[in-house]
């Protein structure tokens, strides 16, 4: 190389499923080999069909002459209204749609976003332990100083608040939130929620609540910018990808208050042209599903997180049955660790070569994640027994 990469590149490294994709491809074409396939059940992208009519007007938009141009940065007035619309009639929040909502290229592309106009050099952001890697490497690649805050079993995966006041906040901009929680399925409440706002106000820090699990396996949808003084301290990213089968689309958005959006938008005004106006008009149907979308959407996953739990009783992992979003979170015993990983790392490594059977290690998420280990519900149930009974018959060599 003839030049010397950027110094903020130093604190991230390839994503761990970009990473761990080589070692899946070479024991997918041995497993081919014999006969045999390997199942992945580490990431989570959705494997069901997006809802008819946003296919249809993807189709029928891609067709008419004159939509393939340039788009407002700002997305459609209807696309805007859309999501206003859908907040206000499932999570009752009144969103602006002149300035209050931007739409994303998924939000995943908000996170380092956000990061980009808010955070200086030497801010400090509070990063949730286990939480989404991506929290961290957008920290870095901001030059920000990470604090991570504990999301512990014995408290429900739930912010220990007494623990956050007594930390050294003095200099931090945003904490990162995220609930439905990924990984761990924790539920968020109201309550839960109104003590983060005011934790925020407090403290003059940004909050960013990501939540994109919220239809996935709850009774009710709830937003964190229904808390009283929300407007002031908040920001929400969320998706079409996981509730509507929609994550190869790449359509998110992020709401709060105008202002603040704003800023975001003078960053990401810089990168792109505007959302396809097909995929807004597809968004737009989407974002129209009623009750009866979620209703058999979640039936399945129901039955998915079953075959989920029967993987984690022939592993002898505990878990919580009852948990959201597209993961089943499972504490292991620490002595299967060895050979300097972890122990969520060394069984996950045996299950794969052993049993050909991928589930995602809970140390790519924290260090509080290292007895954990995590399966995706983005297969279908007889894949799932497929997976245990491949995992059980190899399981002497696995345990």
């Amino acid at each position: 190389m003839i030049i010397t990469p950027a110094r903020r590149t130093k604190g991230v490294q390839e994503y761990y499923f970009s990473r761990k994709q080589k070692d899946l491809d070479a024991v997918s074409a041995k497993l081919q080999a014999a006969g045999d396939r390997l199942i992945n059940l580490g990431i989570g992208a959705p494997d069901g069909m997006p809802p008819a009519a946003a296919i249809k007007a993807l189709v029928d938009s891609a067709t008419t002459p004159g939509n393939h141009a340039y788009q407002n940065y700002k997305g459609l007035p209807a696309f805007r209204q859309a999501i206003a619309d859908w907040y206000e009639r499932f999570y009752e929040v009144k969103l602006n749609p002149n300035g209050g909502i931007q739409p994303l290229v998924g939000s995943k592309e908000g996170i380092l976003l956000i990061s980009m106009a808010f955070v200086n050099p030497g801010d400090k952001v509070l990063v949730p332990d286990p939480g989404y890697p991506t929290y961290t490497s957008a920290s870095n690649l901001v030059e920000a100083e990470v604090l991570t805050y504990d999301l512990k079993e014995e408290n429900g995966f739930l912010p220990d608040f007494d623990a956050l006041e007594a930390m050294d906040l003095e200099g931090v901009k945003i904490m990162w939130v995220n609930y439905p929680n990924m990984p761990t399925g924790a539920k968020a409440t109201p309550e839960v929620y109104q003590k983060l706002v005011d934790f925020a106000l407090k403290h003059k820090i940004l909050l960013v609540n990501d939540n994109p699990y919220s239809f996935i396996l709850t009774d009710k949808p709830i937003s964190m910018l229904s808390a009283k003084g929300a407007e002031e301290c908040c920001l929400e990213l969320n998706s079409l990808s996981k509730a509507h089968n929609m994550s190869g689309w790449r359509i998110g958005m992020v709401c709060g208050a105008p202002e603040l959006i704003a800023e975001v938008l003078k960053v990401k005004s810089q990168m792109d042209s505007g959302m396809f106006k097909a995929l807004q008009l597809a968004a737009i149907e989407a974002v129209g599903q009623g009750p009866e979308w979620f209703k058999e959407l979640n039936a399945e996953y129901s039955r998915r997180r079953e075959g989920a739990g029967k993987i984690f009783d022939l592993l002898g992992a505990k878990y919580n049955p009852d948990t959201a979003g597209l993961f089943l979170w499972g504490r292991i015993p620490e002595k299967y660790a060895c050979g300097g990983m972890t122990a969520g790392e060394a069984l996950s490594e045996r299950i794969l070569h052993e049993a050909g059977v991928f589930i995602t290690p809970g140390f790519i998420f924290g260090k509080n994640g290292e007895n954990y280990i995590r399966v995706s519900l983005c297969a279908n149930p007889a894949m799932m027994e497929e997976a245990r009974c491949k995992i059980e018959k190899a399981l002497d060599k696995i345990l």
